[in-house]
């Protein structure tokens, strides 16, 4: 009998660690398949004989940049001209498929890169959603991605929260939290206001419930054609998304991508937040850190709407409503 139930105890630890390893957030969600493989056609584009970088011009940047969008890394138009908007697609391609730490990417393409590059390729989501489309946020890589029906339809250099405190004075929006009373929205005015927050993006799995088209002036600063996610919280574009975690919670993507971004996306879409260290279903849908009024800051200004431009606030949202139970099933990478 010892003997039988010293089997059936290691029968169950075997269970149980097969059960946790299936649930392990992949390490990756890029295969890279060499042009040498069997298994796949390969992508017939010739060697480049330079490192391609910002500024330069040619053929082989008009080859790159046509690489790049197959892919859906959105380098801008395929003009042949090595500029922003490409250094910031090859930023995201550094840091997702070569494993570059996010700080590090250089926006260089060198000819080890682009054979790479020129490989198959193929990005795989780390979630099957009950949508058909959804998002994941790879905040460790800084990048996110959008999917439909299993496959990429954009991928984006990103930059999230740093996690600091922070103390300002903002401008919100009528129509925006903090300034979204029935009268308030009546008046249609913008409010200034002192505020305190932590610059926290939470991990987790969330719905798109809210967005706007155009400049949005919030608590958390100032948000192009933002799709909102978790209460304040928004994918939205922004002027500066630097190689770091640096804004006050939201998802900042390029400006260029934000054009992009909202159409493929809906309400009711989900996306998953990944920070690296428990997967988002560990976490459910957590609010971000409450604010509070700045106690050093004395005056609250109701501004003239000659002061800021005018955008449309949606007439309608749909609250979230998010299960935190684990997904049935998940991809491998």
């Amino acid at each position: 009998m010892l003997g039988v139930s010293a089997a059936l105890v290691l029968v169950v630890m075997v269970v149980v660690a097969l059960v946790l390893e299936s649930r392990a957030t992949p390490e990756t969600s890029v295969q890279v398949v060499p042009t040498t493989s069997t298994t796949a056609a390969p992508v017939m584009l010739p060697p480049i004989t330079r490192s391609l970088k910002d500024g330069d011009e040619g053929d082989d940047v008009r080859m790159l940049q046509s690489r790049l969008a197959e892919l859906k890394f959105a380098p801008g138009p395929i003009d042949g001209v090595f500029g922003r908007s490409t250094t910031q697609a090859i930023w995201a391609f550094e840091k997702l498929v070569m494993k570059v730490r996010s700080d590090k990417a250089t926006g260089v393409v060198t000819p080890e890169m682009w054979d790479v590059l020129r490989g198959d390729v193929q990005i795989r989501p780390r979630r099957i959603a009950d949508t058909p489309r959804h998002a994941e946020a790879y905040l460790p890589e800084q990048v996110i991605v959008t999917f439909l029906g299993g496959e990429p339809t954009l991928i984006s250099h990103m930059s999230s929260g740093d996690n600091k405190p922070w103390c300002e004075e903002v401008v919100i929006d009528a129509g925006e939290e903090g300034n979204d009373s029935p009268e308030q929205i009546a008046a249609g005015l913008p409010l200034k206001v002192g505020i305190c927050g932590e610059s926290v993006t939470p991990a987790g799995i969330f719905t798109f419930y809210r967005r706007s088209s155009g400049t949005r002036e919030t608590k958390l600063g100032t948000l192009y054609n933002p799709v909102y996610f978790n209460q304040g919280i928004a994918v939205h574009g922004a002027i500066l998304v630097p190689l770091k975690p640096a804004s006050h919670g939201c998802i900042r993507i390029p400006m260029s991508v934000a054009q992009l971004f909202p159409a493929l996306v809906q309400f009711r879409d989900r996306i998953y937040v990944f920070d690296g260290v428990k997967e988002p279903e560990e976490y459910g849908s957590p609010l971000p850190p409450a604010d509070r009024p700045d106690p050093n800051y004395t005056t609250t200004t109701v501004l003239p709407t000659t002061t800021l431009p005018t955008t449309t606030v949606p007439s309608t949202t749909i609250p979230p409503s998010v299960p935190t139970t684990v997904p049935t099933s998940t991809t491998v990478p």
